[in-house]
């Protein structure tokens, strides 16, 4: 009796899942997520590919926390290669959570330049967390060729990415204060600020940084 209540209750929450009040399907995920089960798993990787409201992703990605890494790694893993852009957003997004370093060998060069910016401010997010200790500078020098890039969001996401590898990326930001693209050295110098002084607000640092290229300089003078 009492394992078929499991397997109703079971199939209730993967129905819910489905259900088109995003109230029923936030239920649904917390429930499968305080009551882990194998077979789960694929379906909250599944859902996390379409689900249209971000508190229901959230709960799923926080669901699929609750299931053993062997079982959930291999989905996410593939997730990361999927055609579909939330798909791979999210499956960064749940690595993170997950914090295995496993999933490193993941984390592609392709992915950290990701065309659609949610998926590439997802995959350094994910870098910084699993990056492997020694590979710090390496991944900076990746994540550099992203200066630049975006509007003010993504711009911000970048610049936290790189001041949490620290001294690791003083090389990297160093080159990118003397490239010709004046929108790469503001963002460069805006960092390198962010890095000395982690209470500087990005607005104040962007902005200073774009009157110091605008005035010709590297803003390295003096320094």
């Amino acid at each position: 009796m009492t394992i078929t209540r499991q397997t109703t209750d079971a199939m209730r929450a993967l129905q819910g899942l489905e259900d088109g009040r995003s109230s029923v399907r936030l239920r649904a995920a917390l429930a499968v997520g305080t009551t882990p089960d194998p077979r789960f798993v694929d379906k909250l990787i599944e859902r996390c590919a379409i689900e249209p409201e971000f508190f229901v992703r959230d709960m799923l990605t926080w669901a699929l926390t609750r299931h053993p890494v062997t079982l959930t790694l291999p989905g996410l893993v593939r997730e990361v290669r999927s055609e579909r852009a939330q798909a791979r957003s999210q499956a960064l997004h749940t690595l993170s959570k997950i914090g295995d370093r496993q999933a490193w060998p993941a984390i592609t060069r392709t992915l950290l330049s990701d065309a659609d910016d949610e998926v590439a401010r997802s995959a350094w997010r994910a870098a910084v967390l699993l990056v492997p200790e020694g590979e710090e500078s390496a991944l900076a020098a990746v994540l550099a060729t992203q200066l630049g890039r975006g509007e003010r969001e993504t711009q911000l996401s970048l610049s936290r990415a790189l001041v949490a590898l620290g001294e690791a990326v003083v090389p990297a930001l160093r080159a990118a204060t003397m490239v010709p693209d004046p929108r790469v050295r503001a963002h460069a110098l805006a960092t390198q600020r962010l890095l000395r002084d982690p209470d500087t607000g990005f607005e104040f640092a962007i902005e200073e940084a774009k009157r110091a290229v605008a005035l010709g300089g590297s803003g390295q003078e003096g320094r």
